[in-house]
């Protein structure tokens, strides 16, 4: 007579015997043979090999394709960025520069001192872009012009004279004379440092 410790199998219970016969009968092994059982697990086997080279082989055309269709993405997202850059630059870089120019010549053409002192002071702000935008380090134009080479900025006596007029107006105000010579030469000294930057 079974005890509280036996394990007691009803009518209900699972037969994993009779579940393991069923699906080798189903595969076609009529017996739980040990060859037969292994035949079995070998083809089971070969079928997985199969199946995960071909999901392996779908994996790598797949990406393979994504990182063709995202390498295109990316040129034509540059080549957008280079639009809308040449865009921005047309319309509010060069365009500011070349109408400052235009100031500093209309400014030096005139036969007002006034207007001779505006030009240098336009062209001095040009110049300081310039640096800028040449990546000379400072935070004057003073100390830009010091951290630049003679052998890399060929027109750096140029910018250091014009800018020293430039700081004349700006210090001495009323006091200082400024001929139309001066004016003149000063302005091309600019246009020196312009045009080696491709400015003018």
């Amino acid at each position: 007579m079974p005890d509280q410790n036996d394990i007691v199998f009803s009518q209900n219970s699972i037969d994993i015997v009779a579940v393991f016969k069923a699906v080798l009968k189903a595969v076609g092994f009529d017996d739980l043979g040990f060859s037969s059982v292994l035949s079995f697990v070998n083809t089971t086997w070969d079928i997985f090999v199969i199946l995960s080279f071909l999901l392996a082989a779908l994996l790598l055309f797949g990406f393979i394709y994504a990182s063709l269709r995202f390498n295109e993405l990316s040129a034509i997202q540059v080549e957008e960025i280079k639009k809308l850059e040449e865009m921005y630059k047309s319309m509010y870089g060069a365009g500011t520069q070349n109408s400052r120019i235009i100031d500093v010549e209309t400014h030096i053409s005139s036969s007002n001192p006034n207007d001779w002192k505006l030009a240098i002071i336009e062209a001095d702000i040009i110049l300081e872009k310039i640096l800028d935008n040449s990546g000379y380090a400072g935070i004057t134009i003073g100390d830009k012009l010091k951290s630049a080479s003679p052998t890399q900025f060929s027109t750096l006596d140029d910018a250091w004279e014009a800018h020293k007029v430039r700081n004349r107006i700006a210090h001495e105000g009323g006091d200082f004379v400024l001929t139309r010579k001066l004016a003149q030469d000063t302005i091309q000294r600019y246009k020196r440092v312009f045009a080696e930057f491709g400015e003018v």
